[in-house]
């Protein structure tokens, strides 16, 4: 085993704590609802966007302009000596005519440094939709000009800079054009519309491949390639808007659904200087296939990753930007699935390109031959590569996240990208817990972010390699003084054995406990492969909200099911292929009831579960599979049949209808809501994009068909996050809160 890779019995063994249990403190005060989710609440503090300048030898943010009421200067610190100078005062951000500067939410600089692209956010943007409007400063001129002007009515999607800093690209209404920095704006494509979007990903590409923005620009400025989704034929799911006025407004969204008709995806190359679009001749059915990723690979030549339906098989071709034509270069398959390669980096000099592959039982960095295809493994051992942070192809570096030693933990480790494979470690071994890096250009510099569960977060500057801080951005002053009032709970990492699988926990118990008592358990789930619940990382308002049950006498706990995605390697995260929502939810009451003989102190008679999406799906299925099992659960935003979600995500791990009905059929909980007996609280938003509404309709049907008793809160034009609005956070988990409360907290007799 190598040294990276080593797991000492201690870890795999014995909890830890966060912190260590103390005596209750009389004087401190038990957490109140207002104080994290109302409009006073105590928030983290946070250091703002920060926007690394070329070279990352400064970098930039907004701050409120000392002499004017309204406004915010960006302003620019020297990275290493911490230098602060107003880049652009807020004055200079007022548009010819306009009373007060424009309120911008973020901003690029372009490769020179001298001009800053900002964004304003529109009030019609939605997270399918994010349209902004965006203005472009020029710090030499002095000058402020709205980019896209025509298109303003509509607003701008994802603006960048071209390599070089001298054009703008952006797509409105649905259409791809670029704009020099001098205002000539010319359109590239001609065809978008309501059904074809050019350069912007469809519902589906952007929710599962991240590909909202779906363009790149060529190294030399000269090029975009960009892809096109022709959505005739796609199913239209309706949203209902009913909160503007005397009507409701209906809101149609091409959502392919799994089995059905998917977008027609193809990739162009057009020329900023004569916009004539040459199609990839890529082979089969674009509605059957996808194109989850391109890379540029020089000036002339992208890498395309080509991946059938099931997603178990992606033919990475390399496309010839001139012809369109392409050629085969090495193929990528799995018994379950395969996710695109991420961070894939030229490393011209080489002929070489980096890829993420899970070829040897772990998610590892390699690099790869364009002319041959064969692989050179820069990331040995025994462990999964998190995260690439950074590729420094100059100083042939990579800079990656993993967490060999514990899974639940994150640290910053670096590789060479040539030569005998050789890794370090970064993050100093002293601060246990999980640690986040937006590193600078170069690789010299980079914001810090380390937390831990009962830690919040402290943000730094550091300096790479060494890892060396020569100042703190922020470190939450008033959040931990909220915490350090307020009676702690000791929290608990520990290993769950369910014969012969070990499962990753972790418990918070209610202060002055007391091993000699009986608790009520509050179980938090997700377990889907698309997250992890037990990291040793701040949890943010929802640990709050534990913290807050706990002092109220519950313990709260939460597991990682087989599949969760846990650094635990291949076979581990592929154990769910076909069976979601049914392994891992034998898995949630396996641990419950190994809990239940380890831990006497939980009251076997009040066990709640609850969680959010797909761990709403999972407490339905707790709920409805494990009667017995659990007193009571609360489902937030959850799919209940697995053909109302997207097809790419569903078919990625559920496999075809066609081909796994049986699995679909079980792995969805409305099919087994006729055993509920509990009490159970369904809450939706009705404006959910992702999870539609559809959902929580379908099961209140259901339930009342059968004549189940059961509770529910539908939050108006609220979407996914549930959000939007004056105290919608407060009320909500004011009325999760209250439900736990009453169905829990007294004892009643076991089942």
């Amino acid at each position: 085993m190598s040294t990276l890779a080593k797991v000492t019995a201690a870890i795999l063994l014995a909890g830890t704590l966060h912190p260590p249990a103390f005596a209750v403190d009389a004087s401190m005060k038990p957490l109140e609802l207002t104080q994290i989710f109302g409009p006073a609440a105590t928030t983290l503090e946070r250091p703002g966007t920060i926007r690394w300048l070329p070279g990352g030898a400064a970098y930039s943010k907004f701050e409120k302009a000392p002499e004017a009421v309204v406004g915010l200067d960006v302003v620019r610190y020297d990275t290493g000596t911490g230098k602060r100078s107003v880049a652009v005062r807020a004055s200079e951000l007022t548009p010819a005519g306009a009373s007060a500067p424009l309120a911008f939410t973020d901003h690029e600089w372009s490769a020179d440094g001298r001009l800053i692209l900002l964004k304003a956010d529109r009030a019609d943007a939605r997270r399918n939709n994010p349209v902004a409007d965006y203005w472009l400063f020029d710090t030499r001129a002095r000058t402020l000009r709205q980019i896209g002007r025509d298109m303003a009515p509509h607003g701008l999607l994802y603006p960048e800079f071209s390599p070089d800093g001298s054009r703008i690209a952006y797509v409105a209404n649905n259409n791809l054009h670029v704009e020099t920095i001098a205002g000539v704006a010319t359109r590239l494509t001609e065809d978008g519309g309501d059904l074809v979007l050019n350069a912007r990903g469809d519902l589906a590409y952007e929710e599962e491949f991240s590909l909202g923005k779906a363009y790149l620009w060529s190294p030399d400025s000269r090029r975009i390639a960009y892809w096109q989704f022709d959505t005739r034929g796609v199913g239209t799911f309706y949203m209902i808007r009913n909160t503007g006025g005397q009507y409701s407004i209906p809101l149609p969204l091409r959502y392919p659904k799994p089995g059905t008709t998917n977008s027609a995806a193809r990739v162009g190359v057009v020329s900023v200087d004569a916009p004539t679009t040459r199609w990839f001749d890529v082979a089969g059915d674009p509605r059957d296939n996808y194109l989850p990723r391109v890379t540029w690979l020089g000036h002339s030549e992208l890498l395309l990753q080509h991946e059938n339906r099931r997603q178990n098989t992606n033919r990475v071709l390399l496309g010839d930007a001139a012809s369109g034509t392409v050629r085969p270069l090495l193929v990528e398959k799995d018994d379950a699935w395969l996710m695109p390669s991420d961070h894939v980096h030229w490393l011209e000099r080489a002929r070489r390109f980096t890829w993420m592959s899970e070829r040897d039982g772990w998610m590892h960095l390699y690099t790869v031959s364009a002319d041959k295809g064969d692989f050179e493994l820069r990331t040995p051992g025994n462990f999964d590569v998190v995260s690439i942070e950074s590729v420094d192809v100059k100083a042939g570096y990579v800079y990656f996240i993993a967490s060999p030693d514990n899974v639940s933990q994150r640290y910053l480790y670096r590789a060479t990208l040539t030569g005998a494979p050789k890794l370090e470690r970064l993050t100093p071994t002293n601060l246990a817990g999980s640690h986040d890096y937006d590193i600078a250009p170069g690789a010299r510099w980079a914001i810090h972010t380390f937390s831990s569960f009962g830690e919040p977060p402290t943000v730094d500057v550091i300096q790479l390699p060494r890892h060396e801080t020569p100042r703190i951005l922020t470190s939450n002053t008033r959040m931990r003084a909220l915490l350090a009032g307020t009676p702690s709970s000791p929290s608990e990492f520990f290993k769950i054995d369910i014969g012969g699988t070990v499962l990753d926990a972790w418990m918070m118990k209610p202060p002055g406990f007391d091993a000699s008592k009986k608790y009520p358990l509050l179980v938090y789930v997700y377990s889907e492969p698309a997250g992890q619940t037990v990291v040793d990382r701040w949890g943010g308002d929802r640990q709050l909200w534990h913290q807050l049950m706990a002092q109220r006498g519950f313990l709260v706990a939460s597991v990682d099911s087989r599949g969760a995605a846990a650094p635990r390697g291949h076979d581990w995260r592929r154990s769910i292929y076909r069976q979601i929502g049914i392994q891992a939810s034998a898995d949630q009451a396996a641990a419950i009831r190994q809990m239940l003989e380890k831990r006497p102190y939980i009251d076997a008679a009040r066990i709640g579960v609850w969680g959010w999406s797909g761990g709403g799906a999972m407490t339905l299925n707790a709920m409805f599979r494990y009667p017995t099992l659990y007193a009571a659960g609360v489902a937030v935003a959850s799919p209940v049949d697995q053909m109302l979600y997207n097809s790419i995500y569903q078919e990625r791990y559920m496999g075809l209808p066609a081909e796994n009905a049986a699995g679909y059929r079980d792995g969805s909980p409305i099919n087994f809501a006729k055993d509920l007996a509990g009490a159970l609280l369904i809450i939706h938003g009705t404006g959910d994009d992702n999870v539609h509404y559809q959902n929580a309709e379908q099961l209140v049907d259901r339930l009342v068909a059968l004549n189940k008793p059961f509770s529910m809160m539908a939050y108006p034009d609220r979407t996914h996050g549930i959000s939007e609005g004056a105290n919608t956070r407060l009320h909500l988990f004011g009325l999760v809160t209250r439900f736990f409360e009453e169905h829990l907290a007294s004892p009643r007799p076991a089942p």
